[in-house]
């Protein structure tokens, strides 16, 4: 994300966004800017309500509460310009299973008032090779660029990717992820991340927001939510009669530090931590299901 990027209006501002659904509240208040050009990742357990924020925001669901801007408009008023300027890749598609990939490709582009080339786009998802192959016959990764590439035939300022790689092995996950890193950096389209791989959302996302209980518990950089995380680093040495030791402290360079002293040397086996964004994940969860007050206990902080 550029910064010239980053000073423009967001691409997506919610303001006290609430969702209830009968009685019971699935929505509590939400605040979140996605600024233009990044990748934003939105983490969260099942019943998170991850699912109702990205469908109010796609203009799919109507919102009890706050107030949503998704390019400047509401969605729930959203017009077929507005919805040219977005692309959405969900979790699978089923259908168009009999046509070609090219012939696909021509027939969505003739939607849109200034659509990509389609064989731009085989190109950009690395697809040039299966364009007269059926959709019926590609691999799950083949199909899930085939889905990017349907999602930005119109242009989009703005791509949903619903859990994009579930089920994939580590080739076509890494694929995919160069495909989206490119998308961003090169074609500065802003993309919002659903997943619950935390080490995709660690590896593409400039920014992470994660939903527990109808509630953002944090947003930041994967670095800063480890900082900011209750979770502790965890040193590991061998003592000097063998046996291993580990220390969980907020202050890893000091405990080191200290062993140094004592050894008056090298720690045999010495090996520091540090949290990590699966820690801050999970300490946020915990501290859901610990209460009001946030109590969590050593064990669950150890987790």
């Amino acid at each position: 994300m550029t910064p010239a990027a980053a000073a423009a209006p967001p691409a997506v501002r919610v303001r006290d966004l609430t969702m209830r659904y009968g009685d019971a509240d699935v929505l509590h208040g939400i605040d979140l800017d996605i600024h233009r050009g990044e990748v934003f990742a939105l983490l969260g357990p099942n019943g998170a309500g991850k699912t109702t924020t990205v469908e109010i925001l796609e203009g799919f669901r109507k919102r009890s509460a706050g107030e949503v801007r998704v390019l400047g408009a509401d969605p729930e008023r959203g017009d077929d310009a507005w919805r040219g300027r977005i692309g959405l890749v969900l979790q699978s598609w089923r259908d168009h299973r009999r046509w070609r990939v090219a012939e696909l490709l021509t027939h969505f582009s003739t939607y849109y008032p200034d659509p990509r080339d389609p064989a731009e786009l085989l190109a950009l998802t690395g697809l040039t090779g299966q364009a007269d192959r059926r959709v019926d016959r590609l691999s799950g990764g083949q199909r899930r660029r085939l889905d990017v590439a349907l999602g930005i035939v119109g242009r989009p300022e703005l791509l949903f990717l619903d859990e994009p790689t579930t089920g994939f092995d580590p080739q076509a996950r890494r694929e995919f992820h160069v495909l989206v890193e490119r998308l961003a950096r090169d074609e500065g389209v802003t993309v919002l991340l659903t997943t619950h791989d935390l080490a995709e959302a660690e590896r593409l996302a400039d920014r992470i927001a994660m939903l527990v209980g109808g509630r953002i518990r944090a947003c930041g950089t994967p670095s800063e939510l480890a900082r900011r995380a209750a979770a502790q680093a965890e040193v590991r040495w061998t003592a000097d009669d063998g046996t291993p030791r580990r220390e969980r402290t907020s202050d890893p360079s000091r405990l080191v530090w200290e062993l140094h002293q004592e050894a008056a040397g090298p720690i045999a086996g010495l090996e520091v931590r540090r949290p990590t964004l699966e820690d801050t994940y999970l300490h946020m969860v915990h501290r859901e299901g610990a209460g009001a007050d946030g109590t969590v206990t050593g064990e669950e902080r150890a987790a």
